[in-house]
This record gives structure tokens, C-alpha cells and sequence, in this order.
């Protein structure tokens, strides 16, 4: 059973490759490309694989214009950061959409979908769509039961716990980023103070709407609205300039994916 993974971002490479062995699939013949570019010669060389992971910003551009020069006849999961790529998706044969960060349980599920629909893409004699007709019916109704899934909701106020187990509610507008210290996370609100929360910043990033919040690196989680500039800095990293004059740093693997996320 033949993979291919298209993804630039290497942490999300090897956690795809974690989840798929944790899954039970052959990851010894899971294939890799990170680019538009080596996504196409790629697919001039090799066989139509079973199933594709796929990201949809890559470095050189977007994975639908890959999609464009090549008839991709095996079922496509996404993995992505952005939403609205939803329906472009699903009509580039995608039978799944996980938003970035996904658990292991949103990757088996998709996994789980796929071998339910395994036969729809199975060749065979029987009678097969010709290639005008698009998707056998069986994926149209997983992919329209997808599309009327209700929208995720977010967090528009942060808990703020006090000494005396009293809190106080924190507009998220009024955040300029988050930041673990210590093993506390704490809420810096456009005027500089700092509010502690309860939970990981893992969690608070999964309540967060990830329109207007970004994972900057491993301790801080940034708001765009709170973004002045930012600039190249070194190791292929950028120091990111608040307007209430904080300066955080992009990490070296987020750099890519939070250039594309500035530019919406």
C-alpha cells in the first residue's frame, strides 16, 4: 500500500508518519515531497498511490494548482491550518480535512473513513464512473455530511484564575499573545500586563480561533491583531514586533506557515 505525503513543514511530516505506524499502515512505503515542483515529478515517475496526506500552503505555492496538472485517482486527507480551503478541498478528491493541530484520534478517523470507502476506489470490472461523472456516490454523501458539519467555536474570553480561587473572565480581543513560563501560561494583554490561566498552551491554542491566533513557537501564541511587523532574523527565524512593544521570535519550522498565515 503505497503513501504519499505532501507536506513542508517537517514536525507535521514526522507526526504523520507516527500516526500512520501507530495506525497499523506500512510506512516503509510512505513517499515524501515538499514542494509543488518535486510533487509533479514525483507523480511523472511513480504509480498512483492509495491514499494522499496532503497540505494545502506549500512553500512554492498552493497544492490545488498540483492538483490541476495531475489526475489524482486516489482518495486525498488534508492537513492544513486554514479553513476555508474546505470545499476546494472535498471537489479535489478529499475524503478528509484535519485542521492543524490534529490529535491521533482525528487522524485515525479520517484513516477510519478511508477503509470504509475503500472499495468505491477499488478498480475493477464492475461498472466504474467514467471520469466526467466525478466521485462514486458513496464519497458525495460522506463529503456532504462533511460540508453541513457545524463550524468549530472559540474561546471569546480567557478564565483568569486569582490566589484566592476567584477568576476573572479576559476578553480574547484584548490578548496580544500567550506565553508558557515555567509551566504556567500567561495571558499579555495589549498594555503589557500578564494574566495567568489554567491549562497547557497546547490547549488554550485548540480553544483559540486559529484565524486570529498563531502558534509562534513552543512557548507563545501570538494574536494577529497585536502584530506590528515583523522582520528576518537569523536561523530563518523573524522577530515579530507587537504594538504594545513586546518583540517574540518565530521558530525556525513555524517561520514558513506564519508567513502565510500574516498574509492571510
Amino acid at each position: 500500500m503505497r503513501l504519499l505525503l505532501i507536506e513542508d513543514e517537517a514536525p507535521t511530516a514526522a507526526q504523520v508518519r507516527s500516526f500512520a505506524a501507530r495506525y497499523g499502515l506500512p510506512t516503509h512505503d510512505v513517499h515524501e515531497v515538499r514542494s509543488i515542483k518535486k510533487g509533479l515529478a514525483w507523480f511523472a515517475e511513480n504509480d498512483m498511490p492509495a491514499l494522499i496526506f496532503s497540505d494545502i500552503e506549500l512553500l512554492d505555492g498552493n497544492v490545488f494548482s498540483l492538483y490541476e496538472q495531475v489526475r489524482v485517482t486516489c482518495p486525498i486527507i488534508f492537513l492544513t491550518a486554514y479553513d476555508q480551503f474546505l470545499l476546494p478541498a472535498f471537489q479535489a478528491n478529499g475524503i478528509g480535512y484535519l485542521l492543524k493541530p490534529f490529535t491521533y484520534e482525528q487522524f485515525a478517523a479520517a484513516l477510519a473513513k478511508y477503509e470504509g470507502l475503500r472499495a468505491s476506489f477499488a478498480p475493477g470490472p464492475a461498472p466504474a464512473l467514467p471520469p466526467t461523472q466525478g466521485l462514486p456516490a458513496a464519497v458525495v454523501e460522506q463529503l456532504r455530511a462533511a460540508l453541513h458539519q457545524p463550524a468549530p467555536s472559540y474561546r471569546q474570553r480567557l478564565t483568569v484564575r486569582q490566589p484566592n480561587n476567584s477568576f476573572y473572565l479576559l476578553p480574547a480581543a484584548d490578548v496580544a499573545f500567550l506565553q508558557a513560563d515555567e509551566g504556567i501560561v500567561f495571558a499579555i494583554d495589549q498594555r503589557g500586563a500578564r494574566h495567568p490561566l489554567a491549562g497547557t498552551l497546547t490547549e488554550w491554542e485548540q480553544q483559540l480561533d486559529p484565524a486570529h491566533f498563531f502558534r509562534l513557537n513552543r512557548s507563545e501564541l501570538v494574536q494577529l491583531s497585536a502584530v506590528a511587523k515583523a522582520e528576518p532574523y537569523f536561523n530563518n527565524r523573524l522577530l515579530v514586533k507587537l504594538r504594545h512593544g513586546a518583540t517574540l521570535t518565530s521558530s525556525t519550522t513555524q517561520t514558513a506557515a506564519f508567513r502565510r498565515w500574516l498574509e492571510g
